[in-house]
């Protein structure tokens, strides 16, 4: 049975005409990634909001991060409210960017709008529904105990979907994931508000080359196509290196079920010559494609290490040249991150799936998520194991065209939210 006496779910469901507005608001700032827009106008709201009820506010620009430019800076905002007494920290962390919005779309991408008691719009399940639902949350817990215990946070953070390095891992860096400054961290990602995300999978990215010679088309022979053994390398994909990952299985409780064995996706491939302009009328020049590139995006497991995942890639792209004339191959790293999974009887673990209990009256499910999100910089950046993704929204969701959020989600989680700040600091 649920058990909504507690005078903080009272104070939640009392201001939620402000979180539906702080909710479009946050949606009507299109903070598209890429390229990086309006991140200091993002920043600057929350700034003004927060640093109007007394919050101490700090922005910060993560300069020479991947991407921040004079024309795109990556910019950060931390509201830090301090209690009456010493205590620890629990900091809400959530990031500001959002995809592209892509086609299919019957709702204005930035419109904010609601109906039937959802929010539509980019970003308004991944994850600015979460982001103003901690918020609420955490304005709520200070209005009825401004003497509490310790410190409450809230960040809004750039650039987790290109790999949070102007975000979280610039700050984690810095030292504001130190933890001796921050104790607990929640990650308001849209895993569903029954269900504690306790890390995700690993992955490595790496981009292959393979090498060829140019020649007149008219006359292949005279050179030799990096398509064609380009094709050789996703023929043996096929045969030998995807029934290979099917085999692996884990122990960690990912979702959905088919994540829940090794993965790897072609994420582009590149060959020949250059795409043209849009308006470009004329034909292709005849020649022998002398490079083609192929990205690759490989999900692992707990149990499985970094160093075997590359070498199996490796092994394959050898066992080609040993058997295909002229095969000449690069692999480039793109990207590495070790799979993470914080324990289950961690505080913010137990405290969260209390206040979950409380405010919808049923057991959480623990899960892990598929994809890695910043959690992977607080855990190896920050050196902090005591950290979750939980929020409102339904990841199926995310990034999807008219992409929304449920008000009644929103409130629940910032219930679960507020909940958690009342057991830890007070």
């Amino acid at each position: 049975m649920t058990d909504r006496t507690d005078p903080l779910l009272t104070e939640i469901a009392r201001r939620q005409d402000d979180l539906i507005r702080l909710t479009q608001d946050l949606i009507r700032i299109p903070t598209l990634n890429p390229p990086g827009r309006e991140y200091r106008t993002i920043c600057t709201y929350i700034a003004e909001r927060m640093g109007a009820q007394g919050w101490t506010v700090e922005l910060i620009r993560a300069e020479g991060t991947p991407g921040d430019s004079d024309t795109y800076p990556r910019w950060n905002v931390i509201c830090r409210h301090e209690g009456a007494a010493p205590g620890d920290c629990v900091h809400f962390n959530s990031h500001h960017d959002v995809v592209e919005v892509g086609h299919g779309w019957t709702k204005d991408p930035f419109g904010g709008e609601l109906e039937d008691g959802r929010i539509y719009g980019r970003g308004a399940c991944d994850m600015k529904g979460g982001l103003a639902a901690s918020i609420i949350a955490a304005e709520a817990f200070v209005a009825l105990y401004p003497d509490h215990r310790g410190i409450v946070e809230i960040s809004a953070t750039a650039d987790e979907e290109s790999g949070g390095y102007g975000g979280v891992a610039y700050l984690a860096e810095k030292g504001y994931f130190n933890p001796d400054r921050v104790q607990h961290v929640i990650i308001p990602e849209p895993l569903n508000k029954d269900r504690i995300c306790l890390g995700h999978r690993g992955v490595w990215w790496a981009e292959i080359e393979t090498k060829g010679r140019i020649a007149h088309g008219s006359m292949p022979f005279l050179g030799d196509s990096a398509i064609r053994h380009m094709g050789a390398v996703l023929e043996e994909m096929e045969r030998h290196l995807f029934p290979l990952l099917a085999t692996k299985r884990t122990d960690m409780p990912v979702v959905p079920e088919g994540a829940k064995q090794s993965t790897l996706n072609i994420n582009s491939i590149h060959g020949g010559e250059s795409e043209q302009d849009p308006g470009f009328t004329g034909l292709p020049a005849p020649c022998v494609a002398d490079r083609c590139r192929i990205v690759i995006d490989r999900r692992f497991l707990m149990e499985e290490d970094i160093t075997e995942v590359k070498a199996e890639v490796s092994r394959m792209l050898e066992a080609i040249r040993n058997e295909r004339p002229n095969f000449e191959y690069e692999i480039h790293d793109m990207h590495e991150v070790i799979p993470t999974m914080t324990d289950k009887n961690a505080p913010v673990v137990t405290s969260t799936a209390a206040a979950i209990e409380k405010v919808l009256g049923a057991q959480p499910s623990y899960v892990v998520s598929p994809g890695t999100y910043d959690q992977k910089h607080i855990d190896r950046i920050g050196k902090l194991k005591n950290c979750i993704a939980y929020g409102p929204g339904i990841l199926d969701l995310a990034h999807q065209p008219d992409e929304w959020v449920g008000v009644q989600d929103m409130i629940d989680s910032a219930g679960v939210m507020a909940l958690v700040l009342k057991e830890l600091l007070t």
